[in-house]
């Protein structure tokens, strides 16, 4: 198994480091916090950092200085670790140096946590160290590897292992009707009640769960995803 990817979270304000932590956490990543500069300096010397997000209770001038000094450097394969800068509407300069500096990113407080997670999850894709691996239907995102509904509304939910093995199912048989036997075989049920109606009521809390008409009964038969149209394209 790969390694976890690492992200430095330098200076960001607790309420923000908090949120974002959990949320990268439970995609794979290892979050590492450094509070205070002494405490950055230490963990980037170290080396093994794959993202580092730098929030504005540091100076911009603080900020840049590690980015000087431990962000990627040259074209193709970096020798360091992508910066991600949280900054203030008003430094427009600061934001300036620091993307001329190298910063892969520059993003201003305040912030939507979601958003700079999916920012962190996109540079670690273009690094080789993405680890999503993203359904999307129609009112939900899917992360499969970490078993993660991400609604529209922004709230999340954690698929139990059952309905991760029953969803990968349908997702490898589009458009073909899954008998009860077929889901017994290639699914089966957390608990030994895995019978008959029991797949009925697996199917229903699945598709609450997404929020997804794609999975149909097909009365006498069985059950059918028929895909969205992105699926198709």
């Amino acid at each position: 198994m790969a390694a976890r990817a690492v992200i430095a979270l330098v200076s960001v304000a607790d309420v923000v480091a908090t949120e974002l932590a959990d949320h990268l956490d439970r995609r794979g990543h290892d979050v590492r916090q450094a509070r205070q500069p002494w405490e950055a300096e230490s963990l980037l010397a170290g080396g093994g950092i794959d993202v580092v997000v730098v929030g504005d209770s540091l100076s911009q001038a603080e900020g840049r200085d590690l980015l000087r000094r431990y962000g990627g450097q040259g074209e193709g394969g970096r020798d360091g670790p992508d910066f991600i800068l949280i900054c203030r509407p008003s430094d427009l300069v600061d934001k300036v140096l620091a993307l001329e500096l190298g910063a892969a990113d520059v993003v201003e407080s305040p912030l939507n946590v979601r958003e700079l997670a999916a920012r962190v999850g996109g540079l670690l894709s273009r690094r080789g160290r993405g680890t999503q691996e993203l359904i999307v239907l129609e009112n939900a995102t899917v992360d499969l590897r970490s078993a993660i509904v991400m609604h529209r509304s922004g709230t999340e939910e954690q698929l139990s292992p059952g309905q991760v093995a029953l969803l990968r199912l349908f997702l490898a048989s589009p458009r073909k009707v899954l008998t009860r036997d077929d889901i017994i075989a290639a699914a089966p049920a957390e608990n030994a009640d895995a019978f008959d109606r029991s797949i009925d009521s697996r199917i229903v809390r699945l598709r609450r769960k997404l929020d997804t008409e794609t999975i149909t009964t097909i009365r006498g038969a069985g059950y059918r995803f028929d895909p969205p149209q992105q699926f198709t394209d």
